[in-house]
């Protein structure tokens, strides 16, 4: 099992842009894929992007464009780059790797 630690949330202005980091911990994690979720107040999970091993990334489509996923190999680090960020961003966000572990989360609170 890997471990995962969300940070980079806090309270953002709309337009505004916030960079998420999530940290794992296993020994391999340049062949991991993780993906990133949110869950907004009164919503359900929602995913929103996944890196692959490869370099290949996806994106849900309402975050294309703003969202932008990247990793550091070497720093067992992926980042959540979030650009023109709206009150609907509102939510806590997660990092799952690829055994299905999930981090603790890490709030985003939109504020106009």
């Amino acid at each position: 099992q890997e471990q995962l630690v969300e940070s980079g949330g806090g309270l953002v202005q709309v337009g505004g842009s916030a960079r998420l980091s999530c940290v794992a911990s296993g020994r391999t994690f340049s062949d991991y894929h993780i993906d990133w979720y949110r869950r907004a107040p009164g919503k359900l999970r929602e995913w929103l992007t996944i890196t692959h091993s490869g370099g290949k990334v996806l994106y849900l489509d309402s975050v294309k464009g703003r969202f932008t996923i990247s990793r550091d190999n070497a720093k067992n680090t992926v980042y959540l780059q979030m650009n023109n960020l709206n009150p609907e961003d509102t939510a806590v966000y997660y990092c799952k790797g690829p055994h299905g572990d999930w981090g603790q989360g890490t709030q985003v609170t939109v504020s106009s």
